[in-house]
């Protein structure tokens, strides 16, 4: 998948997980884009070594897995940064 997928991608996986879970988490389309990224990367690795496949192109499979992975890391740093 191509640099410029990755970045729709995780855009639409970041805005959907930070809608999901709203709260003090961080900000901006820069953050929310790379938060989708790395949520990709989460998800298509949980994905992977729990059998239901990777993330591996724009399809709905994919941002589904992204946007797990996605809220798994809002999670994580609402968790990390508790007031």
């Amino acid at each position: 998948m191509g640099w410029f997928a990755w970045i729709i991608l995780g855009g639409i996986a970041g805005a959907i997980a930070k809608w999901i879970m709203p709260g003090d988490g961080p900000g901006g389309l820069i953050v929310t884009i790379l938060i989708g990224i790395a949520g990709g990367l989460v998800g298509g690795y949980i994905g992977t070594a729990l059998g239901f496949g990777s993330v591996s192109g724009l399809n709905i499979p994919s941002l589904l897995l992204a946007i797990g992975g996605a809220s798994v890391l809002l999670f994580l740093y609402e968790l990390i940064n508790k007031k």
